[in-house]
């Protein structure tokens, strides 16, 4: 599918609203869960949903050792680990300033991508959406005026965006475009990730749990919406447009959480945040741009078959 089709818009815009709106359910669902147990609950529905529409459509679960090891990498960074590092980060920061620190996921793809030789597309536009996309997030977080900034929280949030990073670069080189559609990627990597985020129970996730309605639907959404058909469109993403232009996506969470945080739990918004969310949107439509013989992104090998 050609780079900046309609489709492909609209599922960025998609999955730019449930992402984003997660950091505001993860904040809800910490009045009653732990962050092991958000983590832990959010892929086993994620999961549940994936293998119900796989079954729906006919297809099953990969088979093979060498698609599970895949798998099971990428359901590490991708899942596991930012999805506990997120509700620790929140437990101490806002939900609109973990939706900005996601924001650094795409300059954590295109740096990895540079050190390593998988990106070869340097477009100016596109290197300059990069650096105007960052620049907007900092003047959305401003950490010039923000006290606190080097928190544990705030370093948890930023180290689940690089994990995020790991997982796109890995997903795109290793085994999107693999012979496997996106419904079978998907619920394969939660499933996996279901188990993994399962061995975290004894050292985090055995705390009492507090439940009322509230982080109850919180983490009914977040685990169906949020997780579940969320990571559908994102390989879908991955597979048109390859890792790091994937990533993109990541500069609309801000505008998204730091609105629902505002909206919904009274977290504070300015003029500087408005006019850092119109520089991150700057900055998407300029890493859209790409050279016109640019049909097919370089940062995605050969399809193959994973046996």
């Amino acid at each position: 599918m050609p780079v900046n089709s309609p489709g492909t818009l609209i599922r960025m815009g998609v999955l730019a609203l449930l992402w984003g709106s997660s950091f505001l359910w993860i904040k809800i669902a910490l009045t009653g869960l732990s962050p092991v147990q958000i983590a832990l609950v959010r892929t086993l529905l994620g999961a549940a949903v994936l293998v119900v529409l796989l079954h729906v459509r006919g297809q099953r679960l990969p088979r093979g050792r060498t698609a599970w090891r895949h798998l099971l990498v990428a359901a590490t960074f991708a899942n596991a680990i930012p999805f506990i590092l997120f509700a620790i980060g929140e437990q101490t920061v806002d939900s609109g300033v973990a939706g900005v620190l996601n924001a650094t996921t795409p300059l954590w793809t295109l740096a990895i991508g540079l050190l390593l030789g998988f990106e070869r597309q340097r477009h100016p536009a596109r290197l300059a959406g990069l650096g105007l996309g960052f620049a907007g997030t900092l003047l959305i977080f401003a950490p010039w005026e923000k006290a606190g900034l080097a928190s544990w929280g705030a370093l948890a949030c930023l180290a689940a965006a690089a994990s995020y990073a790991v997982a796109y670069t890995y997903i795109g080189r290793t085994i999107s475009g693999r012979g496997m559609s996106s419904m079978q990627l998907s619920a394969a990597q939660l499933t996996a990730a279901s188990g993994l985020t399962a061995l975290a129970v004894p050292v985090g996730g055995l705390q009492p749990v507090h439940l009322s309605w509230q982080p109850l639907v919180a983490v009914a959404v977040l685990g169906v919406f949020g997780t579940g058909f969320a990571f559908v469109l994102n390989y879908r993403l991955i597979e048109d447009e390859g890792a790091t232009n994937a990533t993109t996506v990541g500069y609309l969470l801000p505008v998204v959480s730091v609105l629902l945080g505002a909206a919904f739990l009274g977290e504070a918004i300015g003029v500087r945040v408005v006019v850092g969310m119109v520089v991150v949107l700057v900055g998407v439509a300029l890493t859209r741009k790409q050279p016109a013989t640019a049909i097919i992104p370089t940062d995605r090998a050969p399809v193959t078959t994973l046996k």
